[in-house]
C-alpha cells in the first residue's frame, strides 16, 4: 500500500505532468511529420523547400558550429519534425523579451561600472597582456578591473560552509544570495536559521533560486514559505509544461553577497553533498573564493540584474543602484574593513592552510549570459590557455567541448605548455561522462595530460596557469556553461591567493589516476559507441 501511494505521489506530481506535457508536445510533432507526409505528396515537397530555406538560415546565423550541426541534420533528415520544431522553439518570444530587459538594464547600471584608469595603467605596466583581456572583459560587457582586494580560496565545501556562516552572522544591511540548486538540507537548514534571525533583526534578504529546483528539490511555491520568513525571495524562471529554448536557459550562478563588502562565488551549491555531509558520488571535491573589496560592487550588479529580470521588470531605481554599490564604500571607513579582517583571521578554522586571506594583485568578476554578442566565460579560458607559457592547470566536471575549445587546448599542449585537466572519476551524469571520454584520446593525441580524481566526484571550476593568472567560479567546460547558461567568475592576476589554487590543484592531482593511450584503448566500445552517438546533441546538453 505504501508503494503504491508513493507510486500515484510521483506519477500525479509536477514533475510528472510536466515531463507528460513536453513529451506530448514532441508527440505531436513527430504525429504531424507523419500526418503531412501520407496526406499530400505537394504538402510534404513544401516543407522539405522550407527545410531547405531553414538549413540556409542556420548557415548564416551567428552561433557556434556545433549549434549548426545539431539543428542542421533533423531538419535535413526528418524535414518536416525538424523544420517545424526549429521555427517553433525560435519565435519564442521569451528569450526576445528577457535579452530586451537586460540589454535596458545593463544601460542602466553601466554609470557605475567605470573603469579607474589608474588600475588600468599600473596592469599595462606590469604586464600588457593582462591589459588586453581586462580591456576586453570591459568592452565585453562592462567589467572593471580591481586592484587591492583581499581574496581567499577554498579547497573543500567545507571550508566555504564554516566562512559562510561566520560572515552571514556578521550582516548589518543585506544580504543577496543567487544560487542555481537549493535542497532542504542540514547545509541550507543551518544558512535558513541565520536568514530568518538576520530578517527579523531588520537586515534586508533576498534569495533567489533557479526554478529547476522547483521540478523536484523544492516545493513549487517555496519563495512564498520563504516570504511568510521574512526573506524577499525569486524563483528564475520556473519550469513550464512548453518546449522553448527561454526555459533552456538556466541560472547557474552561486553568489553570496554580505552588505557590498564580501562575496562568495564558485562551484558549491546549497546541499549536503557540496560539503560532503552526504554521500553521492563518492567524495565531493568542490572549490569557491570569497573576495572583500570594491569587487563586490560588480557582483552586486549582477546580482540585481538578475533580480528584476526574474521579477519581470526592466529597469532597476537608480537609488536601488546607488544604495547598494555607491552608499556602500561611501559609509565604509578603513578601521571597519580592519576590524573584519582580524575577526575573519581569528575565526576557529578546520587548519592554518583555510585561515589564508591575501591581499594585492587584480581581481576581474566578470558574468555571462545565453543572450550577449559574447561568450565571455569561454573566451576568458581560451586567452588563459593561449598566453600560458610553463602550465595550465584544469579542474572541471564536464569536458564536452566545441572545435574552438579543442584547438586552444592543442594549441596550449603543442607548445610545450603543460596541459593538464583533472576530471571525476566518478560522475554525476554517465551520458555527460560518456560523452567526455570520447574526447580523452583526441586530447591525449594532443599532448594533453588528463587524470580522473578516484575518491569520488569533481564538481570544481578552475584555471590556473604560470603561478601568476588563472579564475574560479561556475563555468564548466560543455556546452550548457559556454553557451546557455547564466554564470560567473573571478579573474585573477598575480594575487598570491593563485599560490593556494595551485597547491590545491597538486594536491588533488595525488589522489588521481592518469588516463593514458592504452587505458583508453581498453574502454568498453559500446560506452564509447554510446558516447560517439551522443556528440550528435553534444550542444544540447
Amino acid at each position: 500500500m505504501r508503494r503504491l501511494r508513493l507510486m500515484l505521489r510521483i506519477a500525479f506530481s509536477r514533475t510528472a505532468i510536466i515531463v507528460v506535457a513536453l513529451l506530448l508536445q514532441l508527440f505531436v510533432f513527430f504525429a504531424s511529420f507523419y500526418w503531412l507526409k501520407d496526406y499530400s505528396t505537394v504538402v510534404y515537397a513544401a516543407f522539405v523547400l522550407l527545410g531547405a530555406v531553414t538549413v540556409v538560415h542556420i548557415l548564416n546565423e551567428e552561433n557556434n558550429a556545433s549549434f549548426k550541426i545539431a539543428w542542421i541534420i533533423p531538419v535535413l533528415v526528418i524535414p518536416v519534425f525538424g523544420t517545424v520544431l526549429y521555427i517553433y522553439i525560435n519565435l519564442q518570444p521569451g528569450t526576445k523579451r528577457i535579452h530586451k530587459k537586460l540589454t535596458k538594464i545593463e544601460d542602466e547600471i553601466r554609470p557605475y561600472l567605470a573603469q579607474n584608469e589608474e588600475t588600468v595603467q599600473e596592469l599595462q605596466e606590469q604586464s600588457a597582456g593582462e591589459k588586453g583581456i581586462a580591456d576586453y572583459l570591459y568592452h565585453a560587457d562592462n567589467y572593471p578591473v580591481y586592484a587591492g582586494c583581499k581574496m581567499k580560496y577554498y579547497p573543500i565545501g567545507e571550508a566555504k560552509f564554516a566562512d559562510m556562516i561566520e560572515q552571514l552572522k556578521r550582516a548589518e544591511h543585506f544580504i543577496f544570495m543567487e544560487y542555481f540548486i537549493v535542497t532542504k538540507s542540514y547545509m541550507w537548514n543551518t544558512i535558513l536559521e541565520i536568514l530568518k534571525e538576520k530578517a527579523a533583526q531588520g537586515v534586508e534578504v533576498r534569495m533567489m533560486y533557479d526554478g529547476m529546483c522547483s521540478l523536484a528539490l523544492l516545493p513549487y511555491g517555496y519563495y512564498k514559505d520563504l516570504e511568510k520568513m521574512g526573506i524577499q525571495s525569486i524563483p528564475f524562471s520556473q519550469i513550464r509544461p512548453v518546449l522553448s529554448t527561454y526555459q533552456n536557459n538556466r541560472d547557474h550562478r552561486k553568489i553570496l553577497i554580505i552588505d557590498g563588502k564580501t562575496v562568495f562565488t564558485g562551484g558549491i551549491n546549497l546541499a549536503d553533498e557540496y560539503i560532503n555531509r552526504i554521500d553521492r558520488f563518492g567524495h565531493w571535491k568542490d572549490t569557491a573564493v570569497m573576495i572583500q573589496g570594491e569587487a563586490v560592487k560588480s557582483f552586486t550588479l549582477l546580482f540585481l540584474k538578475m533580480w528584476h529580470v526574474a521579477k519581470g521588470k526592466d529597469s532597476i531605481p537608480q537609488e536601488e543602484i546607488r544604495k547598494y554599490t555607491v552608499e556602500v564604500w561611501e559609509n565604509t571607513q578603513a578601521d571597519e574593513m580592519r576590524t573584519d579582517m582580524e575577526s575573519m583571521r581569528n575565526t576557529d578554522m578546520q587548519n592554518t592552510q583555510d585561515k589564508k586571506l591575501h591581499a594585492g594583485g587584480y581581481v576581474i568578476p566578470y558574468g555571462d549570459d545565453p543572450y550577449g554578442d559574447e561568450r565571455i566565460g569561454k573566451q576568458v579560458y581560451i586567452d588563459i590557455l593561449n598566453r600560458a607559457r610553463k602550465y595550465v592547470h584544469i579542474m572541471t566536471p564536464y569536458l564536452i567541448l566545441d572545435d574552438e575549445m579543442i584547438t586552444a587546448l592543442r594549441y596550449c599542449a603543442k607548445r610545450g605548455v603543460e596541459t593538464v585537466i583533472i576530471m571525476p572519476h566518478i560522475p554525476d551524469k554517465i551520458y555527460a561522462y560518456l560523452l567526455a571520454r570520447t574526447y580523452y584520446k583526441q586530447l591525449l593525441k594532443y599532448g594533453v595530460k588528463i587524470y580522473e580524481y578516484t575518491p569520488g566526484f569533481v564538481h570544481a571550476k578552475v584555471f590556473v596557469s604560470d603561478d601568476i593568472r588563472g579564475c574560479v567560479g561556475t563555468i564548466n567546460l560543455d556546452f550548457r556553461s559556454l553557451y546557455l547558461h547564466f554564470e560567473c567568475g573571478a579573474y585573477m592576476y598575480s594575487n598570491d591567493v593563485l599560490h593556494d589554487v595551485e597547491q590545491d590543484f597538486k594536491e588533488t592531482l595525488k589522489q588521481c589516476q592518469e588516463i593514458t593511450k592504452e587505458s583508453c584503448d581498453k574502454y568498453p566500445k559500446g560506452k564509447m559507441l554510446v558516447g560517439k552517438m551522443l556528440r550528435l546533441i553534444a550542444p544540447l546538453m
